[in-house]
């Protein structure tokens, strides 16, 4: 049976998407890999999702910089150079005539044998997809996030370095499936000392007596792009902030909580574990983070 095409309406036209594959343009049908991929044999490779605000594509040269790192750690040679990345990414959302959007930028080891090693992987596939996303309903970033514990920890970052944002996504896909399954959107997940790491597609960070926190990297936090983003809002909004380790204990007493990711953007969160996080209402500090985050997104990055 044939696939539907993916299309766009953009001005009332109908637009097809295309899809950046290997240096082509290719429609959705079109873009194949190989069954022998090990991105898709066994998630080896690296791919980072970018967001497209008003025609600017934010912090571009931030998630390619953190593409290399996490390519380097997992000794994947990139193909591409940073300029050539950039452009590719501008010119795919020009192509779809996208202003605002959600990029996904995957590099995978490439087709080799069905054992592990990626010994005569290659040549590693660039793909690139410029589409629109909502990771949450809209409902929640005005009112607000209910959260839930659940128990798939965290893997130990001595084991794989939270740092490389890796293909392999099952540990998050378990945690939230575990609260999706209990009726919440979101999973919050500790790591293998108890301590708050981050959530399943988000960084974590609460408000306790003017002070603004978020778990360190080591406690199993990617270092989010969007995390960066607000630790320099705190400082133009003279937040006072810091980087400690966290408990539940910590979540369920704060102020306010709030939620940062490149899909989720800024969200507040109201409720962790069944309890109510202040007044049980988005604060208004939090509020005005997400506020100040809206207007810098907008020319804080590459222009397409």
């Amino acid at each position: 049976m044939a696939l539907a095409k993916a299309v766009t309406f953009v001005h009332g036209m109908e637009l097809t998407m295309k899809i950046y594959l290997n240096g082509d343009y290719v429609e959705k049908e079109d873009a194949k890999i190989s069954v022998f991929d090990h991105g898709l044999l066994y998630g080896d490779g690296v791919f980072e999702g970018i967001r497209l605000y008003d025609g600017c594509v934010f912090k571009l040269d931030e998630h390619l910089e953190r593409l290399e790192y996490s390519a380097k750690a997992i000794l994947l040679d990139l193909p591409l150079s940073r300029s050539e990345f950039r452009e590719a990414v501008c010119e795919t959302c020009r192509r779809n005539e996208l202003r605002n959007g959600y990029v996904r930028l995957v590099v995978t080891r490439g087709p080799g044998h069905l054992g592990l090693t990626p010994d005569g992987c290659g040549p590693s596939n660039v793909i690139i997809i410029a589409d629109v996303i909502q990771l949450y309903p809209e409902e929640f970033y005005e009112n607000g996030l209910k959260i839930i514990s659940v128990p798939t920890r965290r893997i130990n970052s001595s084991a794989l370095p939270p740092a490389v944002k890796s293909l392999n996504y099952l540990n998050n896909i378990l945690a939230k499936i575990e609260a999706k399954r209990v009726g919440f959107q979101e999973a919050l997940m500790l790591n293998d000392k108890g301590e708050i790491a981050e959530c399943t597609g988000d960084n974590v960070f609460i408000l306790s007596k003017g002070v603004l926190f978020t778990p360190p990297l080591d406690a199993g936090s990617l270092r989010g792009i969007t995390r960066g983003a607000v630790i320099d809002l705190a400082t133009e909004l003279e937040v006072p902030y810091r980087e400690q380790a966290l408990t539940r204990y910590d979540l369920w007493t704060a102020d306010e909580c709030f939620l940062t990711g490149t899909a989720a953007e800024v969200i507040p969160c109201v409720e962790v574990d069944h309890r109510p996080v202040g007044n049980g209402q988005p604060g208004d500090m939090t509020r005005k983070f997400i506020a100040s985050f809206r207007e810098k997104a907008k020319n804080d990055g590459i222009t397409i």
